[in-house]
């Protein structure tokens, strides 16, 4: 017989990442990986706002499904663990591979070509990084720019000298 007040299903599991660090991970994007790691690796170290800016005009389909990941992973920071999002960098753009549709080509002579249409993972990782402002070095006196004497080139006469003395040697 069970007991009143039991606890049901399994117990918590530990959080894997830190108390300044927030994840969001977007599945099944429809990319080959190799394609879909173009533009995490466009946006790993940089801050959150940055990497927004350079997903939002970027080039590339696949920036839109990695921009919503980001702006997911910025909410959960924001919302789930009380994160400034002002001082949030993008720390991991991790990408993994998914699921892979394999479909049929017709080919001449009664053959079939497999195609593969592969499935990628993103994992965003976002940290909270408060920038100090260091106190600012006393400015020095600009030191006067001169120009470096160009290396004098040799004369032909000298040139041929080196080489007959080398053969002779």
């Amino acid at each position: 017989m069970k007991k009143r007040g039991a606890k049901v299903g399994k117990p918590a599991r530990k959080r894997s990442l830190s108390d300044t660090q927030a994840r969001a991970v977007g599945r099944a994007i429809r990319t080959s990986p190799r394609k879909l790691n173009l533009v995490a690796q466009s946006i790993r170290g940089q801050s959150a706002e940055t990497a927004l800016a350079t997903l939002t005009f970027s080039p590339k389909r696949i920036a839109r499904a990695v921009k919503k990941v980001l702006e997911s992973a910025i909410a959960n920071a924001e919302n789930n663990h009380d994160l400034d999002v002002d001082d949030l960098v993008v720390t991991e753009a991790s990408v993994g591979r998914n699921l892979v549709m394999k479909r049929f080509h017709a080919r001449a002579r009664g053959r079939g070509a497999r195609i593969e249409k592969p499935f990628s993972q993103v994992t965003i990782v976002v940290e909270e990084k408060r920038e100090e402002k260091k106190p600012e070095p006393k400015a020095e006196a600009p030191k006067a720019k001169t120009r470096a004497e160009p290396a004098k080139k040799k004369q032909p006469a000298q040139r041929r000298a080196q080489t007959k003395s080398k053969e002779t040697a």
